[in-house]
């Protein structure tokens, strides 16, 4: 977990896979999810995002567990396995990136590049309204709020070539922010958004 910039005050050390198997044998248990949150033990948390109910999780229960989050990968697996899928998925980027918890903001932000890879149904128009919060972000300054601004400018980048010529026209924007994390994120979305192999793959993509 330290290898990883996994931060956690309490955790029994359960890989990955084996809370995978657990969930699993499992299956989809709201009440359980809610109360293996609640217990603020790391392992136990992964597991909760993992078999919650999205259809059954209230705007106040996400709340709750977006500013109890302690690291990424807690933040991250309950944007992909949770968030995503819940009837308020669209309006999260916009209710949680203006938060000036690390981690809350950092959801925001993940939820529009879950949003970018997820969500077909969404039009550019409606996926491009989500990217004036990133310029929001650009500049702060925290690993894991950066970090997130770039991996979403990628994936919006990545989802058709109208969108990867936007992307790029965006990054360049970020660049010139006098920020060291606005140039940061802008030089790593380049190097990829102008990559022939990337703008290959966009490219062989329908839409």
């Amino acid at each position: 977990m330290q290898r990883f910039g996994i931060s956690a005050a309490k955790a029994f050390g359960v890989s990955a896979p084996q809370l995978r198997r657990l969930a699993k044998q499992i299956g989809t248990d709201h009440r359980l999810a809610l109360s293996l949150w609640e217990t603020d033990i790391h392992d136990a948390r992964i597991l909760a995002a993992v078999i919650a109910d999205p259809e059954r999780m209230t705007r106040k229960e996400m709340d709750r567990w977006a500013k109890s989050i302690e690291n990424w990968a807690q933040c991250d697996v309950c944007c992909l396995e949770v968030f995503r899928h819940s009837r308020y998925a669209l309006v999260l980027p916009q209710r949680w990136s203006p938060s000036t918890n690390e981690f809350v903001r950092r959801a925001g932000i993940v939820m529009i590049a879950a949003l970018a890879v997820h969500r077909k149904d969404l039009s550019d128009d409606e996926l491009w309204s989500y990217t004036p919060l990133l310029r929001q972000c650009a500049d702060d300054d925290r690993n894991f709020v950066k970090k997130s601004v770039n991996w979403s400018l990628r994936q919006i980048g990545k989802r058709n070539i109208r969108l990867l010529e936007h992307a790029v026209r965006l990054a360049e924007e970020i660049r010139s922010l006098p920020s060291p994390s606005a140039k940061w994120i802008a030089a790593g979305a380049l190097r990829e958004l102008r990559d022939p192999k990337t703008i290959a793959m966009v490219r062989r993509r329908k839409g």
